[in-house]
């Protein structure tokens, strides 16, 4: 082979692309029983812990586009777990918020996190310390790319 630092086995980029598949498959089999895509689940876990934010800020938060932000909220509108209102302060903004059906759904998903470490085979602290190590890759990447 001309090039052997291209072959497939050799890449961090495949194993990294092919875990998060499966993940993301194991969260979207128990998100399906209450009715969330993992996108959604995403979205909630960040107003969960904010209580409400404006759609630029979950943007952010979630590094999503609005391309792809504004129909996930519209669906999680319709389902009624989310309201999107005008800031009163600021027309421009829109403020994203979980109804009372949103916050009970919490209780429907409160085992995930545990079924996720549980699949993938992990103990609490491995799993506490994979999840730091990617934070950090990812903080890594993100000042790469500034």
């Amino acid at each position: 082979m001309d090039y052997p630092q291209l072959g497939l086995d050799l890449q961090l980029c495949f194993p990294l692309y092919a875990v998060s598949r499966a993940v993301t498959s194991r969260y979207a089999q128990l998100l399906g029983e209450v009715g969330l895509t993992y996108p959604q689940y995403l979205v909630m876990l960040a107003l969960w812990e904010a209580g409400s934010l404006g759609v630029g800020e979950l943007g952010e938060r979630l590094r999503l586009d609005s391309g792809t932000l504004s129909p996930l909220l519209k669906r999680l509108q319709a389902s009624g777990v989310v309201t999107r209102t005008r800031d009163a302060h600021d027309e421009r903004r829109v403020v994203v918020a979980p109804t009372d059906a949103g916050w009970q759904l919490r209780g429907k998903v409160a085992h995930v996190p545990a079924a996720i470490a549980q699949a993938m085979g992990l103990e609490p602290q491995a799993y506490a310390e994979l999840k730091q190590r990617l934070a950090e890759l990812l903080c890594s990447l993100d000042l790469a790319t500034t």
